[in-house]
């Protein structure tokens, strides 16, 4: 027997409401009152588990039958327990701030989750993170794709935004014609750069927090090459490296020799011509006695300067070793 020739016709998609309390009726159902909806779901069982105790199961067995069979005409169905009462509503939990890296390279990072963004979306997702304020939609078009017309590069920045709003955490902050990194999005740049500012500003800074992120702080995006690139990387290299020496100062002055040598070299990897890094670092090792250490960085100073600019080291640079070398 067809569903029609028992219930009769349907009438239109959607059933008339007192031909829904009917069809519960017969089925053992009832709607749920207003006051018993939202994570109750939309059908409750409790009076055909009613039925069933006083009928010795039967009206059970039925009820749970037609529950199985029926499907929730709006809202989403909860299953009840067994006297049929919902479970306890659970919270959802909140989405966790993502997380965006771009020292050492690019990458994003959601409830520690990865994130994986195409290369376009990328871009344009790194461009916002160096800004210090909303950019017109026409000047971020024109500095991502500039060898486009302006067509072109903006029908390529709706598909980098759409491409970075698709995939859940929100990274952009797109309103009145504006572009701007989403406030709840965490960026590494920031931190270290609000860091190495704490530490050149505050002679007294040494804190073992600082000297780990001034450390560790890798290049920005080492592997990309864009113009707008180069001049941020740059600035941040510059801001790191008078961090180091002065974090490097602070340290010696306290007789803290392990760390300052730690932020000494960390300066002269972090660019090997810079005289200033590797003057710090050798008062370091004369601070603590170890001239040998000492003579030695001063040679390789100096070899490195004579083969690669063909210069000599200067005399503040000569005075330090007088009656070593």
């Amino acid at each position: 027997m067809r569903a029609s020739d028992h219930f009769g016709p349907r009438r239109g998609p959607i059933w008339a409401p007192k031909r829904k309390a009917r069809i519960l009726r017969r089925s053992g159902l009832r709607c749920a009152q207003p006051e018993e909806r939202g994570h109750a779901g939309v059908f409750s069982s409790h009076q055909e588990v009613c039925r069933g105790s006083e009928a010795g199961g039967g009206g059970r067995a039925r009820g749970e039958s037609a529950s199985r069979h029926f499907r929730p005409f709006r809202g989403r169905a909860v299953r009840t327990d067994a006297i049929g009462t919902a479970p306890a509503a659970v919270d959802a939990e909140p989405m966790a701030a993502p997380r965006l890296g771009l020292l050492g390279g690019f990458g994003l990072h959601c409830g520690g989750d990865t994130v994986a963004l195409p290369l376009s979306a990328q871009r344009l997702v790194a461009f916002l993170a160096l800004q210090s304020r909303p950019l017109q939609r026409l000047h971020v078009a024109g500095k991502l794709w500039v060898d486009m017309s302006e067509e072109r590069a903006n029908a390529n920045l709706r598909t980098a935004l759409w491409r970075a709003q698709r995939l859940g955490p929100t990274l952009i902050d797109a309103s009145n014609g504006q572009l701007a990194l989403a406030r709840a999005v965490a960026v590494d740049v920031w931190e270290a750069a609000a860091c190495a500012r704490r530490v050149v500003r505050g002679p007294d800074s040494r804190d073992e927090a600082d000297l780990e992120q001034l450390c560790h702080a890798g290049e920005l995006l080492p592997d990309w090459y864009d113009d707008w690139i180069l001049l941020e990387r740059e600035h941040l290299r510059q801001l790191r490296l008078h961090a180091l020496e002065s974090l490097c100062e602070t340290l010696l002055q306290h007789r803290r020799f392990g760390e300052a040598a730690e932020a000494g070299l960390a300066a002269v990897v972090g660019e090997p011509l810079r005289e200033s890094a590797h003057r710090v670092l050798i008062r370091v090792y004369l601070a603590e006695g170890n001239h040998c250490e000492a003579v030695r960085q001063y040679r390789f100073y100096r070899d490195l300067v004579q083969r690669e600019l063909g210069v000599e080291p200067s005399h503040q640079m000569d005075g330090l070793l007088t009656g070593l070398t």
